[in-house]
């Protein structure tokens, strides 16, 4: 098994792991905890724990990290988790979860775009269908087919395509951060510790719930950062580091959606329509497309 492959399986597990977000904001919201202080408590155990996997992994030397990539850490954490987190709770909360979910998903075409610009990436034909695929995929997963949706509030369209374009900025800014460090646990700490500062100091998280220290609260807490956090970003920088295109990232992480929807089937009775799961065999299937050559010869032509 080639690196190539060995990096695009550890994205896949990242989707995954995020894939239960959904999961346990559920279960922290029935504790009275808030968007925001849920955001925060994920990174800021994530960010413990991730200095922890460093430290055992690396040592304490893989801190010591370059000016430059130091600075893409600091616009990881501002722009990829504290503005994103920001963004689509804003999303969600004027759009509905449906709206949000596939506003969320225009990320792709966002990480297409950056990659041609900042690393020239050329895509052929078979990932251009791919990338549509994996839109539609996502719409019909996130939606059911259920297009009647509440009267769209153009304010919230722009935040939901700004939280679609914050996420999709991730594995951009993300393939800069690693081009200098030698440590992707060290670069997913910063990032997650820069977001959580960002958040701290943006929205006060505490202030929004009435028992912010409530012992359940804080272990479910503790095991978001561990599982969708801490776990799913060593396996995505570690992954990224080695993958030739960052614009294949955010279509194999897109399997996120799949495991969300299931997870929504089998714990909160949510309706799995013939819709959704068509959308989910699109989803599948852009993966594989946009990881497949065509015509005998790779997507990257540079």
């Amino acid at each position: 098994m080639n690196v190539e492959i060995k990096s695009l399986i550890k994205i896949f597990i990242t989707g995954c792991l995020w894939g239960t977000i959904g999961l346990f904001v559920k279960l922290m919201e029935a504790e009275g905890s808030s968007a925001s202080y849920t955001s925060f408590l994920r990174l800021f155990f994530g960010a413990i724990l991730l200095a922890v996997l460093t430290l055992i992994y690396d040592g304490a030397k893989a801190f010591r990290i370059g000016w430059k990539t130091l600075i893409s850490c600091i616009l990881l954490g501002i722009v990829c988790q504290g503005t994103f987190n920001i963004l689509y709770s804003m999303s969600v909360s004027m759009n509905g979860m449906a709206v949000g979910s596939v506003l969320l998903y225009t990320a792709p075409i966002f990480t297409v775009i950056a990659s041609a610009i900042l690393f020239k990436e050329k895509l052929n034909y078979v990932k251009w269908i791919a990338l549509a695929v994996n839109i539609i995929g996502c719409v019909l997963t996130a939606t059911g087919g259920n297009f009647s949706l509440a009267v769209i509030v153009p304010l919230g369209i722009l935040v939901g395509v700004g939280a679609g374009f914050t996420y999709g900025m991730t594995p951009v800014i993300g393939k800069i951060a690693m081009k200098e460090s030698a440590s992707p646990f060290a670069v997913a700490t910063y990032n997650l510790l820069f977001g959580c500062i960002f958040i701290a100091a943006v929205r006060r998280p505490w202030h929004t719930v009435e028992r912010p220290f409530g012992p359940k609260l804080l272990l479910l807490g503790l095991l978001f950062g561990l599982v969708a956090t801490a776990l799913a970003y060593a396996f995505y920088f570690s992954g990224l580091s080695k993958i030739s295109q960052a614009s294949k990232v955010p279509v194999v992480a897109s399997v996120e959606i799949v495991v969300a929807t299931f997870i929504g089937a089998f714990a909160f009775t949510e309706r799995l329509s013939v819709v959704r799961i068509l959308g989910i065999a699109l989803v599948l299937l852009s993966i594989f497309l946009f990881n497949m050559k065509a015509g005998g010869k790779s997507g990257n032509k540079r």
